[in-house]
């Protein structure tokens, strides 16, 4: 790993804990602020909002701005959201919290994504990419199990001043191995131009609809595994530390296949998440079988990530960072929709029914992937002829 994709990873890193550690004191917040599970579970959607709006309008608003400046920038918004998270007196406060946190996510994952796949050789984009992304599976592996833990022993605010504080550690390492590129030279409106490309719209519906199942199931992990498969909460750090274990595997995986067979390969992994998913929902109240899902489901669901952002990147050769935060606002607008969508399963069906429902939108987007690899071989067959 370089030192300018070591330094993008970090900051991922301290952004994904702050996004995940929800999911492992999701009971704590509640019981401290006297709300329900389900409204706890608004955090994710809150954070994801402030991403889907945030991603285009400041990517746009930030075009000319140079690449080193404006990640600076980005991380100090995110740690004084965290900061603000920590001290919040009640529910709604919170949420703003959770939402001015979010805004600056998709912008920073966008110049992450795009200076790796700048910076990598020939054919090794997506293992570029995989290896920024390394972030979100160790902010999983490492930052959300020490998160819960945190929270468990000193309480669930400060959880989130760590947070802040690893992020902000992350800054000396950004001053000192990103490039000072300069931002773009184009108009605003050339930039916006690449989302009215057919094939780029579809490779970030293929990010949205892939994801949506599965992240509504880890929004919902910490009481699914305590209420469904019977463990205890002391449990949860090291269950969140199995499926960050398998999210490390997944990403090295999936970068590697997707460098291989991008699509064919998006196609086995969205099957295979599917039916793990389904495979929970039968028999996730065994505690045992319940462990090795949740080790599965972590690999299958960063397995995929590789593989659709360097589709996007593939896709927007004319506005690369663009459609990247574009891409990751559709991300998040599917964990809105999942954070939303599991607690009206949890209030109907009940939360056992959750794991089924993600396999169902997985489904979803195993559909479009196979649709998109006819689509791409239909075209390439027209090319010979």
């Amino acid at each position: 790993m370089s030192p300018t994709i070591f330094a993008l990873f970090l900051v991922v890193f301290g952004f994904t804990t702050g996004e995940f550690v929800v999911a492992g004191i999701l009971p704590d917040v509640a019981a401290d602020l006297g709300v329900s599970i389900p409204a706890v579970g608004l955090l994710t959607t809150a954070y994801a909002i402030g991403m889907i709006v945030g991603g285009p309008v400041l990517t746009v608003m930030t075009a000319r701005t140079p690449r080193r400046r404006l990640v600076v920038g980005l991380v100090a918004v995110s740690v004084l959201g965290n900061v603000g998270s920590a001290l919040a007196p009640n529910h709604l406060v919170l949420l703003m919290a959770r939402f001015a946190s979010g805004l600056v996510v998709a912008t920073f994952f966008a110049v992450a994504i795009a200076t790796a796949v700048a910076v990598a050789p020939a054919g090794r984009q997506a293992s570029a990419v995989a290896q920024v992304t390394l972030g979100l599976n160790l902010g999983l592996v490492l930052g959300t199990p020490l998160g819960t833990v945190i929270g468990q022993q000193l309480g669930w605010r400060a959880t989130f001043m760590a947070v802040a504080a690893i992020t902000l550690a992350a800054v000396p390492l950004v001053l000192t191995y990103v490039p000072a590129a300069p931002g773009t030279t184009g108009s605003v409106l050339a930039e916006l131009r690449v989302l009215a490309d057919r094939d780029v719209q579809l490779a970030i519906a293929l990010s949205a609809v892939g994801n949506v199942g599965v992240v509504t199931v880890f929004t919902y992990i910490a009481p699914l595994l305590t209420g469904v498969s019977g463990f205890a909460g002391e449990a949860l750090p090291v269950l969140l530390l199995v499926y960050g274990a398998g999210a490390v595997i997944g990403n090295v995986v999936g970068g590697r296949l997707a460098d291989r067979a991008l699509l064919p390969s998006l196609v086995g992994l969205l099957a295979a998440l599917a039916a793990v998913l389904a495979l929970f929902w039968l028999v996730g109240g065994v505690p045992a079988a319940a462990a090795v899902l949740t080790f599965a489901i972590g690999v299958l669901a960063f397995a995929v990530i590789p593989g659709m952002q360097t589709r996007v990147v593939a896709m927007a050769t004319a506005a690369p960072t663009l459609a990247v935060a574009v891409n990751a606002s559709g991300y998040q607008l599917a964990a809105a929709f999942a954070g939303w969508l599991g607690g009206q399963v949890i209030a109907g069906p009940g939360m056992r029914a959750v794991p089924l429902v993600g396999a169902l939108l997985t489904v979803a987007g195993l559909a479009l992937a196979l649709h998109l690899l006819l689509r791409d071989r239909r075209t390439a067959a027209a090319r010979v002829v």
